[in-house]
C-alpha cells in the first residue's frame, strides 16, 4: 500500500511539474507577443505609419513641397508628424545658395534629412515633370507656397504680372503631370486682393484641365517655425507682410487622366 501511494505520489509530482513548466512556457509566449505587438507600434510610428495630420496634411500620404526657401515649411510638417519618409522637399537655389541665402537652410535641412525626408536643390517649377527623379513619382499633394518669379519690376506692374502668371501657368502643368491620379491636389497659397488677384490663378488651372475643389484662409500660426522669405538680394532671408491670403486646391477633372 506505501509503495503505491509512493508512486501515486510520484506521478502527481511529475504531472504537477509538467503543468506548472507548460503554464510557465505559455506565460513567457505570451509576453513575448505583447513585446513584439509593442515594438510593431513603435516602429509604425518611427516609420510615419501612424497617422498624424496638420491643417490638410497627413502623415499617410505623399507629399511634395515645391519653391521652398529656408525649408522651414516642410520641417513644421515633419516634426508634426514625426516623421518625413512620405515627404520630398524641393527648391530653385543650389545647395550653396540655401547656405548663403538663408541663416537656418542648412539646419533645417539637416533635420528634414534626418527624419527621412528627400530634399532635391536645383528643381524648377516650370519643368520639374521632367525631373530626373520626379518624373518617376506620383504624389497625394503637391504644394507650393507664395509662388513669385522675384522682383524684376514693380508688383502691380504689366510685365511682374505676366511673368508671375508664366510661373503659376507652368507649375500647374508640371504638378498635374506629377498627380496621383484621380485623388492627387494641387495646393497654392497666394496672396489676395490687387495685383495678385491679376494672376487669374483659377483660369490658368482652368484652361489645363484642373478644376478648383477649395478655397480656404491661409494663416502661418497654423505652421510653427515657418518663415515666408523674400529669396532674393540682400532682404533675401527676411520675411515679407502676407496679409489676406489663401491656399487654392486643385484636382483634376474627371474627364481628365492625370499620368
Amino acid at each position: 500500500m506505501l509503495r503505491k501511494m509512493k508512486k501515486l505520489s510520484e506521478t502527481e509530482i511529475e504531472m504537477g511539474k509538467e503543468e506548472r513548466e507548460e503554464i510557465e512556457s505559455s506565460s513567457q509566449e505570451e509576453e513575448e507577443e505583447e513585446v513584439e505587438e509593442g515594438d510593431s507600434d513603435e516602429n509604425d510610428y518611427e516609420r510615419g505609419l501612424v497617422e498624424k495630420w496638420k491643417t490638410h496634411y497627413s502623415s499617410k500620404h505623399r507629399i511634395l513641397l515645391v519653391g521652398e526657401g529656408d525649408f522651414s515649411f516642410s520641417l513644421c510638417l515633419a516634426r508634426e508628424f514625426g516623421s518625413a519618409l512620405n515627404m520630398v522637399a524641393s527648391s530653385l537655389d543650389s545647395q550653396e545658395n540655401i547656405t548663403s541665402k538663408y541663416s537656418n537652410g542648412v539646419k533645417n535641412v539637416r533635420e528634414l534629412e534626418e527624419r527621412g525626408c528627400l530634399v532635391l536643390y536645383g528643381v524648377d517649377a516650370k519643368q520639374m515633370g521632367h525631373h530626373y527623379f520626379l518624373k518617376t513619382q506620383r504624389f497625394d499633394w503637391i504644394v507650393y507656397n507664395f509662388p513669385h518669379v522675384g522682383f524684376l519690376f514693380r508688383e502691380d506692374s504689366y510685365c511682374q504680372i505676366q511673368l508671375n502668371k508664366r510661373l503659376i501657368k507652368g507649375f500647374l502643368k508640371n504638378a498635374k503631370v506629377l498627380l496621383r491620379e484621380n485623388t492627387g491636389e494641387i495646393h497654392i497659397s497666394h496672396k489676395e486682393g490687387d495685383p495678385y488677384n491679376k494672376w487669374d490663378l483659377v483660369k490658368k488651372a482652368e484652361k489645363i484641365g484642373l478644376v478648383l475643389h477649395e478655397v480656404v484662409p491661409f494663416n502661418k500660426d497654423d505652421y510653427p517655425g515657418y518663415n515666408n522669405q523674400r529669396a532674393q538680394g540682400s532682404s533675401s532671408d527676411d520675411s515679407f507682410h502676407l496679409g489676406d491670403c489663401s491656399t487654392y486646391k486643385f484636382t483634376c477633372k474627371l474627364s481628365h487622366i492625370c499620368l
